[in-house]
């Protein structure tokens, strides 16, 4: 073992310790310049708005957790107490604690030493043979370099599943700047008494009162809280009334988007038909716990429906049905709301592996990179924007945003490339990709992995990754801290015929492995 090792392990378990505070508090670990609290949950500002889930289906949501809640928003919408106090500590709960970077910390070349090729071939052994895994491609890389440490068929394509997500996120977080957020308008028709709502590819768009608001199964905070269809009906009423009007005839916009509405894995379960107005992610049910939940038909129709029904409760009155229309180039907007920040957005797209928000966040890289908002025209903007990060792309074919496809292909070897550029200190834009990992065994699809029973229990806490599921398929890829205190990237691929649970398991103990590393 080499020098250092002993202080090594002290650093690691003191980062373990910090995590545990910071899970028991609901505050997010992320670097010091990269979560500084949001802006107020009302989203009122202008937003840079495109202008400055069968047996086959991916299944992480429904077969990792039960209300495993976000890393982000989940635990840190508990009631913080009354008074001054209380509001402070709501206040303090996204101001990151004082560690660096991916997982716990950033990881500095000059503290301690990546573990070598035949050090981590010495330390996995057979738990990379275990007949669960099937076929197995995996990769370990340093994280502060990006240097590739070890694998097995590293560069052979494989299938992504959800791990898909993290090239969605590092391109949208690479293509949109930090304050972006994707607004919802009202804007007035071409003839008087006529409004449209244009929606702006905002699926989290909610009907729900902030109260009853969910994300994994838990309340939402002030930063990851989504924008209100009440309020905006609030806000359209009130500029109405302001001009003397209290009828009108509404049509909305769905024309943003391009190219199919489903998904060719479409469900109307594990994602939603794709357009660009939806409420509450076109759940039949909005306050439904179910991971994939009954889907409406129809998304954009039902949030017009729900817009005109705020509208009446709001005194303005709606003739006839809302119908679909293109609004006027230049039309005057009457009112407005906004989602989170795109890197709250992202955050919560990877710790509950939501299929739709990340179709979602590929469009909007799709319209920062002047690419059709299509299942196309994305899938072209993240890979160039990838490519232009200097990630290898030998092999990749994504054609999608969210993994479900199985025609999708990605070497390990590129997801460590991703999780390692979104871990270097010179892309702090891209930190919520690392800040969005579910941690083993507390949040997200990580929930109820690495326990004792599957033999991986000594990693949790320590290990922050994404899932992939799809039917044969499973997938890790994330960071994880070794017992000389280094962070690693990390992606395990495999194609088995074994119980997925069995199959899950197999591959948390090689992370776990990698996690007992001092080699």
């Amino acid at each position: 073992m080499r020098s250092g090792t002993g202080a090594g392990r002290g650093r690691r378990a003191a980062l373990a310790a910090a995590l545990g505070v910071v899970l028991a508090t609901g505050t997010t670990l992320a670097d010091p310049a990269a979560a500084q609290p949001s802006p107020d949950p009302a989203h009122s500002r202008h937003a840079d708005d495109g202008r400055h889930q069968g047996p086959d289906q991916d299944r992480d949501q429904d077969r990792d957790r039960r209300d495993g809640g976000d890393d982000d928003g989940g635990k840190d919408g508990k009631a913080g107490g009354r008074g001054d106090g209380g509001q402070q500590r709501r206040d303090d709960r996204h101001r990151s604690v004082p560690v660096r970077g991916p997982v716990l910390a950033a990881g500095d070349a000059a503290d301690s030493k990546a573990p070598t090729g035949g050090g981590l071939r010495t330390a996995l052994g057979d738990t990379v043979q275990d007949r669960a895994l099937g076929t197995l491609n995996f990769a370990v890389a340093d994280a502060a370099t990006g240097e590739f440490l070890f694998g097995s068929q590293e560069n052979v394509p494989a299938t992504p599943a959800s791990t898909t997500k993290l090239a969605t996120a590092v391109a949208a977080l690479a293509l949109l700047p930090a304050e972006h957020r994707i607004a919802t308008t009202v804007v007035r028709g071409a003839a008087p008494g006529e409004i449209t709502l244009v929606g702006g590819g905002d699926p989290t768009l909610t009907a729900l009162p902030a109260d009853q608001v969910r994300i994994g199964g838990a309340p939402v905070d002030r930063d990851s809280a989504p924008a209100s269809m009440a309020e905006l009906a609030r806000r359209t009423a009130a500029a109405l009334k302001a001009a003397g009007g209290t009828e009108v005839k509404l049509s909305y916009d769905t024309s943003l988007y391009s190219g199919p509405l489903l998904h060719h894995d479409h469900d109307a379960m594990n994602i939603a038909a794709v357009t660009p107005l939806m409420v509450d992610e076109g759940r039949i049910d909005p306050r439904s716990p179910d991971e994939a939940p009954a889907r409406v038909f129809d998304p954009a129709g039902q949030a017009a429906d729900s817009f005109a029904a705020l509208l009446a409760a709001e005194g303005i009155t709606v003739r006839g049905k809302p119908a679909q229309a293109t609004a006027a180039a230049g039309a005057t907007e009457l009112a407005r709301v906004e989602s989170p920040t795109i890197g709250r957005l992202v955050e919560r797209m990877l710790t509950t592996s939501d299929n739709t928000l990340a179709e979602a966040v590929a469009r909007q890289a799709a319209i920062a990179a002047k690419q059709p908002a299509s299942f196309e025209g994305a899938a072209k903007a993240v890979t160039g924007e990838l490519a232009a990060l200097g990630v290898p792309l030998d092999g990749v074919l994504l054609t999608d945003g969210s993994g479900l496809a199985k025609a999708n292909l990605i070497p390990p070897v590129t997801l460590v490339k991703l999780l390692a550029a979104a871990a270097a200190p010179d892309h702090p834009e891209l930190r919520p990709v690392i800040t969005g990992l579910p941690v083993a065994g507390f949040s997200g699809t990580l929930v109820n992995r690495f326990s004792a029973k599957s033999g991986a229990g000594e990693a949790a806490g320590i290990v922050r990754a994404k899932t992939g599921t799809l039917q044969g398929v499973n997938t890790l890829a994330g960071t994880v801290v070794d017992a000389d205190g280094r962070v690693l990237a990390f992606a395990l691929m495999t194609r088995t015929d074994a119980d997925p649970a069995t199959a899950r398991a197999a591959v948390d103990r090689i992370v776990a492995k990698i996690a007992a590393c001092g080699c």
